[in-house]
């Protein structure tokens, strides 16, 4: 029989015999430690086309944000910016698997409120870049997208006087799709800024597409036949913004200065051939990636803003090449 007085004092405690025990069955169980983050921990990122340059921008910011915090972050969301049903399945399935948070661009303002608030029953919900009809966000960080439209006005309106002498003449204002609530907004900055400041640049028309870049550039045609003296279009997001710029490329009409909204590789070589006058560019960035670094933070009952600014940024053929500028337009995807 064993001398029990022989045995190591840790071996004969039943306590610290108990506590180990414990501590190796959590360990053995995946529980969480201090200073460790919690294998539970998945928060998905739901964004509204997983195809465009923008919203691959939004995914590398996620995904450096799970990377450096330890948790999963899947990558969520529609084919589509006008597939508001394949947005709002990704949302339901997203919730049927019980994440931590979940952090969603709405593609629709009205469409996809009641889909939010409905998850938001069971799960917090971060917004990023557009609304939705709801107030079930815990936090929502975006571009003030009134202060865009200003800012594109502004830049509208240098461009014009630059080319032609003077801001005066008529504009148009192309937008990606109907409800939209940061369109809506970047349009209602735009024409309010227009008629405080440049009251002799006249918007004629306000065309609205259906998301794609071909829908785009055939506006665009049909705006520079139907008006040849138009001297400024406003292309409000990133997908009628390259569709203006193809057909403006292709015609080159003299007087006519364009501003884009959100940038691409392709609007850089507008840019920089003169075709499109200014990008008014956003931190897609940092919205993936403080997007997930706040629901995190929510999800473990830490207090979280309600609202972030993530700013809004004027790129010209004059700035295009300092430092910030290139942060903003070549960011990591990886």
């Amino acid at each position: 029989m064993t001398n029990i007085s022989s045995l190591p004092k840790a071996i004969r405690s039943p306590r610290r015999r108990v506590l180990a025990a414990l501590a190796g069955a959590a360990l053995l169980a995946g529980a969480p430690v201090a200073g460790a983050a919690r294998a539970a921990e998945t928060i998905p990122v739901i964004v509204k086309d997983t195809t465009a340059e923008y919203w691959l921008i939004v995914q590398a910011g996620a995904r450096k944000a799970g990377r450096d915090l330890g948790i999963k972050v899947p990558l969520l969301g529609a084919q589509s910016e006008a597939d508001i049903p394949g947005q709002i399945s990704a949302l339901e399935n997203a919730v049927s698997e019980h994440p931590a948070a979940i952090v969603i661009s709405p593609t629709q303002f009205a469409a996809l409120g009641p889909p939010i608030s409905d998850a938001a029953k069971s799960v917090k919900i971060i917004g990023i870049d557009s609304a939705a009809d709801t107030d079930a966000f815990t936090s929502f960080l975006t571009t003030d997208n009134v202060e865009g439209g200003r800012k594109a006005a502004d830049a509208l309106g240098a461009a014009v006087a630059a080319k032609n002498g003077s801001a005066k003449g008529d504009v148009a204002i192309i937008v990606s799709l109907p409800g939209v609530g940061s369109l809506d907004q970047r349009t209602q900055g735009f024409k309010a800024e227009l008629a405080k400041k440049y009251p002799d640049l006249k918007i004629i028309a306000v065309r609205i597409g259906d998301g794609q870049v071909t829908t785009g550039l055939n506006i665009a045609n049909d705006l520079l036949t139907a008006h040849p003296n138009l001297v400024g279009i406003f292309a409000s997001n990133l997908t009628m913004s390259e569709g203006a710029g193809q057909a403006i490329a292709e015609i080159k009409p003299p007087k006519l200065s364009t501003v884009a909204f959100d940038s691409d590789q392709k609007l850089v070589g507008f840019l920089k051939d003169g075709t499109i006058a200014a990008m008014i560019v956003q931190d897609p960035y940092r919205m993936g990636y403080d997007g997930v670094k706040t629901a995190l933070a929510a999800s473990r009952g830490q207090p979280v803003p309600k609202n972030v600014d993530t700013g809004v940024n004027v790129i010209t053929k004059a700035n295009l090449d300092t430092p910030r500028s290139q942060e903003l337009l070549n960011p990591k995807l990886n």
